[in-house]
């Protein structure tokens, strides 16, 4: 592929500062079964190259499903047409030497079993299986189970000689049981939502310990019925890992895109409660908060070399004991906005342009076990996996409702509550974190359909968490 595309990048006629071809390869499978029953099965795949340009310090783009010469050569001029257009309405001068430095390399997802070591029938057999065995009661009134994966490969190729090839392998799952008792009806899912999302081969799917864990979501939905409602207060919350993804998702990940930040994104996905003049100097949480950004945790679900314009990825600290650090902003951001970022320009696909976006963000490991946070504690609300979100566009105000929570009397996990949620404002929560887990605590998740971006771009996040403790919190 790097020779043809060598040959294209020399053979395009089109006079730019500045070419960029990247390719895409993607093929994706579905299977999805309800109560037993298979709902669907499919298989998609997708290929083709997004052009950019720059040109008198202004970008262009144009995509081509087509690899032909001739297809590539018109999305060159596709591409060097919006460039001069652009310059109208002019911003920033961007420079090829700054904002796309050559680089060389590669990356391959980690995997022990290709996705061909199942058929799809077996993959459907045990689906079936994994349905029965969440359906552990008559009162568990529905069951679903599906798995997604995904085989994807990249490369970039530049006129100033980059040569970057990625390959990776996703997979994702999720299985639920809903529950329910006349007027009652509760679920409970596999840490949320498609929260199970990794980089990785089929050995994700047959993990020793999976049909304990589906009878467990099962037995749990049932014993909800009967739970006692989430009491009105003000108390120690405790958040699982699967829980802590979409806090820090929500109200760490999205108020720190430098694009929401200077404004790019107000009209679809909102803003950010976050300034430029607070980077070095913003109290964003308490001096337990330390907040990375690392793509290059293995098996992580946003983990790669490098991003969508061949920026090498590297391990940053966001957030260092509390104090706000960088932003999650590419290149073009960073130059933009005077503050420094990291290796986040991606796209979602070939046909879409690479924006600022999140990959794996992680809070860092304290030092508790998760035993010594309960006895620390002498009433609280423990939660697990996200039911409901609901947050302000200035990433500010925000609510969020979990699956499964327990009553903390006296440093004992005691009885299960249901409806379990809780609000904050994103400054005082953060600098409200008390405790935090040690490494024993801390679990990685991810989500497949980060939104943003016109057109819109669904991408994969990942999130890694330990469990964590929040004072003073309003729970309800």
């Amino acid at each position: 592929m790097f020779s043809e595309l060598t040959k294209a990048i020399s053979s395009i006629d089109v006079s730019v500062d500045w070419l960029g071809i990247r390719v895409v390869k993607e093929t994706s499978s579905t299977r999805n079964i309800r109560d037993g029953l298979p709902q669907s099965n499919g298989k998609f795949s997708t290929s083709g190259a997004m052009l950019e340009v720059l040109v008198d310090g202004c970008t262009g783009y144009a995509a081509s499903n087509s690899l032909q010469l001739q297809s590539l050569q018109i999305a060159a001029q596709t591409a060097y047409k919006q460039a001069l257009a652009a310059k109208k309405w002019w911003i920033y001068p961007f420079q090829a030497a700054r904002e796309r430095p050559k680089v060389v390399g590669q990356y391959t997802s980690p995997y022990l079993e290709s996705f061909d070591a199942l058929s799809p029938g077996e993959i459907n057999d045990f689906l079936v299986r994994i349905c029965h065995t969440m359906k552990v009661s008559d009162k568990i009134v529905q069951t679903v189970a599906s798995t997604n994966t995904t085989e994807r490969e990249t490369w970039f190729v530049s006129s100033n000689g980059s040569e970057v090839y990625q390959r990776f392998m996703f997979f994702d799952s999720h299985y639920g049981a809903t529950a329910q008792d006349g007027a009652i009806v509760q679920q409970r899912s596999d840490n949320g939502l498609h929260a199970n999302c990794y980089q990785g081969g089929l050995e994700l799917f047959t993990a020793a310990n999976l049909l304990q864990r589906v009878q467990q979501i099962g037995e749990q939905a049932v014993e909800l019925l009967t739970a006692d409602e989430c009491p009105t207060t003000r108390t120690n919350l405790v958040l699982a890992p699967d829980q802590m993804m979409l806090q820090i998702h929500e109200s760490v990940g999205h108020p720190l895109e430098i694009d929401r930040i200077l404004g790019d994104e107000r009209n679809y996905a909102g803003g950010s409660f976050v300034k430029k003049s607070d980077f070095g100097n913003l109290i964003y949480g308490s001096p337990l908060m330390n907040m990375t950004f690392d793509p290059t945790v293995p098996g992580e679900l946003a983990s790669y070399g490098f991003d969508d314009l061949g920026e090498v990825a590297n391990r940053e600290y966001l957030i260092k004991e509390g104090i706000l650090q960088r932003g999650l902003g590419s290149r073009e951001s960073q130059a933009r906005a005077g503050v420094p970022g990291v290796a986040c320009a991606r796209a979602c696909s070939w046909n879409r342009p690479a924006i600022d976006r999140m990959a794996n963000l992680n809070l860092e490991p304290g030092k508790a076990t998760f035993d010594e946070i309960i006895t620390g504690i002498e009433h609280g609300v423990y939660m697990e996996s996200n039911r409901s979100w609901s947050i302000d566009d200035q990433r500010y105000k925000f609510q969020f409702g979990c699956e499964y929570a327990k009553l903390i009397e006296n440093g004992k996990l005691t009885k299960t509550l249901r409806n379990p949620n809780y609000r904050a404002i994103t400054p005082e929560f953060w600098g409200n974190l008390i405790n935090i887990g040690n490494s024993s605590t801390w679990k990685m998740y991810g989500t497949p359909c980060c939104g943003k971006g016109e057109p819109n771009q669904a991408i994969w996040v990942g999130h890694g968490s330990p469990v964590c403790v929040f004072a003073n919190t309003e729970i309800f």
